[in-house]
């Protein structure tokens, strides 16, 4: 399609005349069919919330067919709708807009769905199984109109993927405020999301799918390789060794968990990752970011035995069940020296847990037709799982949850996962790792997209963030010293481990200081032509202030603030007045709905001195939110980290906590 077909295509919104009928793309990979959860006269009101998008004159031939829609996959997506354009990332002036800042967020959006980076796109969902940009394509559809449109006066108001209209502002005011799944709690089940979505009334947003910032695995593989080369450094005992001679069992090659390989090859040790969709299998090897495949389990197992004897670093599939696997290298008694797990959990009952004993395919008939009987089975799996697991434990193996509710359901489902009441006996990652060494002193997951869509400008950004890191590392306590280096390192070699899937994209850890340096050496090449197009800032909702989640992002959150979530809806409020381009903030991500609140954003940088002014007043906010919060919590490294912040900052004052005695207490009670 040229370029002007696009942008009338763009501009459009809900066709004039109805498009002609679409089936879904059998080269695709599609999420399986939702159980059938409403009653006769809710999937009539699921059919009047689809229908009002369109016409009256569309009304006979779509009802018809969204009823068609709804029985066979449990949702309406209007897949008649879609457009027939290639959905990518293309360059910014591209994009038909009265506002560069609008054109941004479409790049964005078209990124989020872009067929090599989405895990379901026909379903409009970028990862973890559910985690969608929007609940169906009139959706789309309408949000790339009103963007196509909007000025810098005015803000769009998303509600979970519905674009409810622009809306009178300002230019400092966000162009995109998107909530997604912000239900009343006590209608935040897993059986509530799926009604609630089935009406088209709600959408499970995960983390960076429904805000428009995912950067394909890549988002996730920084944050991957700092966890397994500092899980690794508690086998060694050596501070600065990498995972060489380690062998990493895990699952999953999702959209998340699809990171785990490359990660681990880049830490310099042996990834077996277990796979059931041999779709997924299949895409991350053609991209390079698996480098073996076998369906033979033991053929899996004895080559990874041979590359640790020879230390050499390698990704290795097995395509099949996680709990074979186990239970595989228990039965052999292997030694395993790391283990994790990243089935999607969250979503343990709707295609992100496959129990052992069935096909992929027989999964997915019996969790739409039988789903009382499915979740018998994963809780069944859950509990072999965990003997497995166990068992390798006990000779020594270092097992982590991942973050994605394993420990959570395992536990619900029976599971000898607990060490004494509510205790599980492994801890999850951020407990261990990313917690304390990272988070509570402000490095978190900094990312930034090209939007000229060059990888000459990658090129430079990485160079540009690289000296800012060198430089700052000259002068920094001893204690984040080393987080330093390992950032430094990976920045240094990003070029040549070929991340980019999509949209020319970096991320980093970094804290507010490294954060707001980069940034404003970035605004200022592009002033300066040496950067050819904007740069959109952004970062994983998975960081020290966006996310309140007791079982992963506050795991480390001791004071028994972890269940509130006051830090991450402060964190977008406080965002969308200082400065971003758009704000998110979603009920779910990672550990699931109901189990989490979530936030990000999204900043232009456009060369500007007002994109440098906003830059460096929301991100010092972004970050330093989240480590009063840890520091208040009585976490040490974040007291730290804040005092330090106070010091290079005299308008930031913050309450720091007293310690009590413990004996004092004890003498009470």
């Amino acid at each position: 399609m040229n370029l002007q077909k696009f942008q009338n295509a763009i501009k459009q919104g809900i066709p004039s005349e109805l498009p002609a009928a679409k089936k879904p793309n059998p080269k695709l990979s599609h999420p399986p069919k939702r159980k059938e959860i409403l009653s006769t006269d809710e999937k009539k009101l699921a059919l009047q919330n689809a229908l009002r998008y369109f016409p009256v004159k569309f009304h006979s031939t779509l009802a018809p067919e969204f009823a068609q829609e709804l029985k066979d996959y449990g949702r309406i997506y209007m897949y008649r709708f879609q457009p027939n354009y290639e959905m990518f990332a293309r360059p910014i002036s591209e994009y038909p807009a009265k506002s560069q800042q609008a054109a941004a967020i479409m790049l964005m959006i078209q990124n989020n769905l872009d067929h090599k980076v989405a895990q379901h796109p026909d379903e409009l969902i970028t990862y973890g199984g559910n985690g969608a940009v929007f609940q169906n394509w009139a959706q789309y559809l309408l949000t790339i109109k009103f963007l196509s449109e909007m000025s810098d006066e005015q803000t769009l108001a998303m509600y979970s993927g519905h674009p409810m209209g622009l809306f009178p502002s300002h230019k400092d005011a966000p162009r995109v405020v998107v909530t997604n799944g912000m239900v009343i709690p006590n209608y935040s089940s897993p059986d509530d999301w799926e009604k609630f979505n089935a009406l088209g009334v709600s959408q499970y947003g995960q983390m960076t799918a429904g805000s428009f910032m995912y950067i394909g695995p890549q988002g996730i593989v920084h944050g991957t390789t700092i966890t397994i080369l500092n899980a690794g450094r508690k086998i060694t005992k050596d501070p600065n060794a990498n995972a060489s001679g380690l062998i990493y069992v895990t699952s999953g090659l999702g959209g998340m968990s699809g990171a785990q390989p490359k990660a681990t090859v880049i830490a310099g040790g042996i990834c077996l990752i277990a796979e059931i969709n041999d779709d997924a299998t299949n895409k991350r090897h053609e991209q390079n970011w698996v480098d073996e495949k076998y369906s033979n389990i033991d053929q899996a197992i004895d080559r990874a035995i041979d590359a640790r004897d020879k230390k050499e670093a390698v990704s290795i599939a097995f395509m099949g069940n996680i709990v074979d696997l186990w239970e595989r290298l228990a039965k052999r008694n292997i030694k395993i020296e790391l283990g994790s797990d990243q089935t999607s959990l969250h979503n343990p009952w709707a295609g992100g847990y496959y129990p052992v004993g069935l096909s992929y395919e027989e999964s997915n008939e019996m969790m739409a037709s039988e789903p009382e009987k499915f979740k018998t089975e994963v809780q069944k799996s859950l509990r072999r799982q965990t003997i497995a697991i166990n068992k390798l434990a006990e000779n020594g193996m270092y097992f982590w949850d991942y973050g994605n509710a394993y420990l959570l359901e395992a536990g619900r489902a029976g599971a000898d996962i607990f060490k004494s009441e509510n205790l599980f006996k492994y801890q999850s990652y951020v407990q261990d790792i990313m917690g304390p060494l990272f988070f509570d002193y402000g490095f978190g997951p900094f990312r930034w997209v090209c939007t000229s869509g060059k990888a000459e400008d990658l090129a430079l950004s990485d160079k540009i963030a690289t000296d800012i890191m060198k430089n700052i590392s000259k002068n920094v306590p001893e204690e984040i010293l080393g987080q330093l280096n390992d950032n430094i390192l990976w920045i240094e070699e990003a070029g040549k481990n070929n991340l980019v899937v999509g949209s020319q994209a970096r991320i980093l850890y970094a804290d507010a200081e490294g954060r707001t340096k980069i940034a404003e050496a970035f605004n200022n090449a592009i002033a300066d032509g040496k950067i050819s197009a904007p740069i959109v800032l952004g970062r994983d909702h998975h960081d020290v202030s966006g996310t309140d989640s007791p079982f992963r992002e506050t795991s480390n959150i001791y004071d028994g603030s972890s269940f509130t979530a006051d830090m991450a809806i402060q964190n977008v409020i406080g965002d969308s007045f200082r400065g971003a381009t758009w704000v998110s903030i979603h009920n779910g991500g990672g550990v699931g709905w109901g189990e989490v609140i979530n936030g990000g954003f999204g900043m232009l940088l456009d060369g500007t001195p007002d994109a440098d002014r906003r830059l460096k007043n929301m991100l010092h906010w972004d970050v330093n939110n989240g480590i009063a919060r840890r520091n208040w919590a009585r976490n040490k490294e974040a007291i730290s980290a804040i005092k330090r912040a106070m010091e290079m900052n005299p308008q930031l004052k913050v309450l720091v906590p007293n310690f009590v005695e413990d004996n004092l207490l004890d003498d009470l009670f």
